[in-house]
């Protein structure tokens, strides 16, 4: 056509849709919704949390017929995500009202953890730590049972969404950080019968990853992204740098609006906030659900980074650590691609709300190799023995003889 279209020539920069571009209100990634429910499936838990420890490479044959890498080994970046089991310490019912879901009451277990309380109090060491010392004698004698048995009850009979409230253990990682991240994950499958018997049972119980996601399975994951400051319209909107000859600065927008209307609009990239946004990134795949390091018949196995073609006994933590982070002890998702946010940050990761038809979802992965060498230089060696192997004695070796 003759019309000359700068909507496609020169697009806007940046997607309004995410705007405001302000800090996140909070820390956690919030499940905004949870799949749909089918009461034919068991009962299960819809979410998890995880912590970010770093990313390593994998190699593994593709099995994708038709495509050009078919039957080919490729390279592929993946991120260790630590979930140790989560503990399960209450229940929610939600009701129906003209206007959504409501709260009907939350019911939660007889004993919490320290680091459960600790998310009770800004200062944990100057309170009192009375936080639930009243509630849990309700559990002690028998009137305060009926009353818990008859608020279960009511859940039974009115409630339309059961969801438990989980919490991490922070004492089973290494970080400095000893308040645990609670939050309410949705029960899906069963009766609203099935799903209050299933958080009875489960009630101080730790509920591990492996209960929740499968391998090969795509997941969403749910956090805040890695905070980068107050940043100018080039690093935050992508806006074209002006020419090198321009007055007063060059990484700035021409025009920022006409003189009518007499204020700037909405819509115009200007400076402020980059970075610690609430994202949701939907269809991870993941690739392994690795075992922690555990003993089985008086052995310690810590095999959980050996794959069929490589039975190196590794575990998956690399050579001096993962950067910024340390070792990785307990279960772990291993997750193709990237995920938002630093080492260390916890993320929200949901099961996907939708029923996965693409071939690319359903694709078996049979790791090869997945790599363990350091990540802090140009990491040579897959493990210490390797190393050893290589470099021969060293003096200190020799200093330790002698």
């Amino acid at each position: 056509g003759k019309m000359s279209h700068r909507k496609f020539s020169a697009p806007r920069h940046g997607n309004l849709g995410f705007m405001p571009k302000k800090r996140s209100k909070r820390h956690r990634g919030k499940c905004k919704s949870f799949p749909k429910d089918d009461p034919r499936k068991p009962v299960h838990l819809t979410a998890f949390l995880g912590y970010k420890a770093g990313m390593t490479h994998i190699v593994r044959e593709v099995n994708r017929p038709g495509s050009k890498v078919n039957k080919k080994e490729i390279v592929e970046a993946v991120t260790i995500i630590e979930t140790p089991p989560l503990v399960v310490v209450g229940v929610t019912g939600l009701i129906e009202t003209p206007r959504g879901m409501r709260t009907l009451g939350t019911i939660w277990a007889e004993h919490l953890s320290e680091e459960c309380r600790r998310r009770f109090y800004k200062n944990w060491y100057q309170s009192k730590k009375k936080a639930f010392t009243k509630y849990a004698k309700k559990w002690q004698d028998d009137d305060g049972k009926k009353v818990i048995e008859r608020d279960f009850q009511k859940m039974i009979k009115y409630c339309k969404v059961i969801r438990v409230l989980c919490h991490t253990q922070m004492k089973l990682m290494n970080q400095r950080q000893k308040k645990a991240h609670l939050m309410e994950i949705q029960l899906n499958g069963g009766t609203i019968e099935d799903k209050i018997k299933w958080a009875k049972e489960h009630l101080e119980k730790q509920v591990p990853v492996d209960s929740v996601f499968m391998q090969d399975e795509m997941m969403d994951v749910i956090g805040v992204t890695k905070g980068k400051g107050f940043r100018g319209v080039v690093s935050r909107w992508h806006v074209k740098k002006l020419p090198r000859k321009t007055h007063k600065g060059l990484r700035k927008v021409a025009c920022i609006g006409a003189w009518h209307p007499a204020r700037v609009g909405f819509g115009v990239p200007r400076a402020g906030q980059k970075g610690y946004h609430h994202r949701t990134e939907v269809n991870k795949k993941i690739y392994r659900i690795g075992a922690g390091i555990h003993t089985k018949d008086g052995k310690v196995v810590k095999n959980n980074a050996s794959t069929e073609y490589d039975i190196t006994d590794k575990s998956i933590t690399p050579m001096g650590g993962f950067p910024h982070y340390g070792e990785v002890k307990n279960d772990f998702l291993m997750v193709k691609g990237c995920v938002m946010g630093p080492r260390k940050r916890v993320l929200t990761l949901r099961k996907s709300l939708i029923t996965h038809t693409k071939r690319v979802a359903s694709e078996e992965i049979k790791l090869k190799f997945i790599d363990t060498s350091s990540k802090f230089g140009h990491g040579r060696f897959q493990t210490p023995e390797e190393k050893k192997a290589f470099m021969g004695p060293l003096k200190k070796d020799r200093e330790v003889q002698a």
